[in-house]
């Protein structure tokens, strides 16, 4: 009988080396912690954007379907309401989104509609739900240096993932330990662990994909400059059509109906999904026909016409790079717009999750410096005020968006945000437990005015 043994598995990192990636794994969490923990919340909370629209504004037309005929009322009957350099933006319904819906944008103005199934237009405007999700991709700062500044908080994210699973050797063995009811550092740890083990392959993925949305210009840039010296437009002309010729000229619409008509003949085995017209009413204009098929996660049939209603462009899954195909679904796989509401409720919940993973990692840090005889009670109240009082203050603001819709919502963030932190930092009396358990009673409470706010309205309405 051989005495030899099974050699005991040993994690392939020295001692000395796990020390040194736990250091930087909290460096890391501790100098992103807040814009991590903000980007996380008002990210969880926007994957619900579709329903908070139909919440704020009730009494919109859900349509089930749309004919070919009273999509082109719907875009005729905006392209009258808006400049002539803006470009309208029809999402179709599907069973991933209910309804359908108009929007007509340029850099310096936006308009909503819900479109009806006769193609009437009625205004949709949510001015708190786009407060959120301004707020989730660009801090409501210059749309570059917020992307900018969400993408690095992205790399962060992706880092600390990396160097939490590479400081932990017991973190995967582990997965199911919790110890609850003993010291609360340890019970801390463990969520944080655990939450972190479990939802590892979701957390990396928005991690991953917020990292490059919010990145896209500069990862531009470096490509310009090590492929095309420089010349940006280059690289965008890679996945993007470069625009037409400028021609202000005033043309009529082209027979709107038929186009989106002879697109779906083009586009057998689809269903249609988005009609865009750009500079509507210009000589210069473009219709694109989108067609969606049931097994792809974002559509690649696609049908370009001119100004004259002739066909420009054609494109299929087939004739699509895979890189291509794969950029346009980073938008779909982030905010998890792809699967309906029971993909919404998923990533909610595992965003959800995020928070916590966030949020505790900071409090380990904090309760660990205590029981080294070394607190920080001022930090521990002020990270209580950020945990507890930021969606404390996102649910004041859409009670204030209920009673004042042209309420300045991000000066009302911002000011009520500085107030709660410094509330927190100089309520010396007050330990950062105790103003925890007061943020968690004030948010329970002004959530249920909330939700009675908006589902009286709904029911009214």
């Amino acid at each position: 009988m051989s005495n030899t043994r099974k050699k005991q598995w040993r994690w392939p990192i020295s001692p000395e080396t796990v020390r040194s990636v736990l250091s930087s794994h909290s460096v890391l969490g501790l100098a992103f912690a807040a814009v991590i923990y903000l980007v996380c919340l008002t990210g969880t909370i926007a994957v619900f954007a579709p329903d908070l629209q139909r919440l704020e504004v009730p009494g919109t037309p859900v349509a089930r379907q749309v004919s070919n005929e009273a999509a082109a009322r719907a875009l005729n009957a905006a392209a009258r309401q808006v400049p002539a350099d803006a470009s309208l933006y029809l999402t179709m319904p599907s069973p991933a989104k209910e309804g359908a819906t108009l929007v007509a944008y340029k850099p310096d103005f936006e308009r909503n509609w819900a479109v009806a199934e006769d193609g009437a237009l009625s205004p949709m405007d949510a001015v708190w739900t786009e407060f959120l999700i301004y707020l989730h991709i660009c801090l409501h700062l210059p749309r570059s240096w917020g992307g900018f500044i969400v993408g690095l908080t992205g790399v962060a994210l992706l880092s600390s993932l990396v160097s939490g699973i590479l400081a932990h050797p017991r973190v995967v063995r582990d997965a199911f330990h919790l110890r609850l009811g003993g010291s609360r550092r340890l019970q801390e740890a463990d969520l944080h662990n655990r939450l972190g083990v479990w939802a590892l392959p979701f957390h990396f993925t928005l991690a991953l994909t917020g990292a490059l949305l919010g990145l896209s210009t500069l990862i531009v840039a470096v490509l310009a400059l090590l492929l095309y010296r420089g010349e940006m437009d280059k690289v965008y002309a890679l996945f993007l059509d470069p625009p037409p010729p400028v021609d202000a000229r005033a043309v009529p619409m082209p027979d709107l109906a038929a186009l989106i008509g002879q697109a779906s003949a083009r586009m057998p085995g689809t269903s249609l999904d988005s009609i865009m017209v750009e500079r509507p009413g210009r000589a210069d204009m473009r219709i694109t026909v989108h067609g969606r098929q049931a097994r792809l996660l974002v559509p690649q049939d696609e049908v370009q016409f001119d100004a004259q209603g002739k066909t420009i462009r054609e494109e299929h899954p087939q004739d699509m790079v895979v890189g291509t195909r794969v950029l346009g679904g980073i938008g779909q796989i982030h905010f998890g717009w792809f699967g309906g509401l029971p993909v919404r409720i998923a990533y909610g919940l595992l965003g959800l999750a995020l928070c916590v993973v966030t949020s505790s990692g900071v409090t380990i840090w904090l309760a660990r410096r205590r029981d080294r005889g070394r607190p920080a009670p001022q930090w521990e109240r002020i990270w209580a005020a950020v945990c507890w009082g930021q969606p404390l203050v996102l649910a004041l603001t859409s009670i204030l968006a209920f009673f004042m819709p042209n309420a300045p919502l991000v000066a009302a963030w911002l000011t009520l945000t500085v107030v709660s932190i410094a509330s927190a930092a100089l309520a010396g009396r007050v330990t950062g437990a105790r103003l925890g358990r007061m943020g968690r009673l004030a948010l329970l409470a002004v959530l249920a005015v909330t939700v009675l706010l908006y589902a009286g309205r709904a029911l009214i309405g």
